[in-house]
């Protein structure tokens, strides 16, 4: 069965910078577009970064700019880079597959706080 698990998350002022890791168990991700989705208190949880099997990158546009995400399919691993991040990125986040018609079971996610 597949696991995620990520981390790196925690308390961070704004204009800060923080790295996301996530890391995934039970299957090989390079054929997979994949992504890192967060969830503020009282939203839906969003795709923020995806980076597709060949390493192409997108983002949506309150992130563009400030967040990069990578991955190694060798070490099944991904990453989020946060830089100049605002009051408003505090959520959970995640990392998934981005896939019409499934998604790998969610981990517990990583908390980022931004503070003023």
């Amino acid at each position: 069965q597949v696991q995620l698990v990520e981390s790196g998350g925690g308390l961070v002022q704004a204009g800060g910078s923080l790295t996301l890791s996530c890391v995934v168990s039970g299957s090989i991700i390079s054929p997979y577009d994949m992504g890192w989705y967060r969830q503020a208190p009282g939203n839906v949880r969003k795709l923020v970064a995806f980076i597709n099997s060949t390493g192409s990158s997108s983002y949506d546009d309150s992130v563009k700019g400030r967040f990069a995400i990578s991955r190694d399919n060798d070490k099944k691993m991904m990453y989020l880079q946060m830089n100049s991040v605002k009051l408003e990125d505090t959520a959970i986040y995640y990392c998934n597959v981005v896939a019409a018609r499934f998604a790998w079971p969610w981990g517990q996610g990583t908390q980022v706080t931004v503070s003023s």
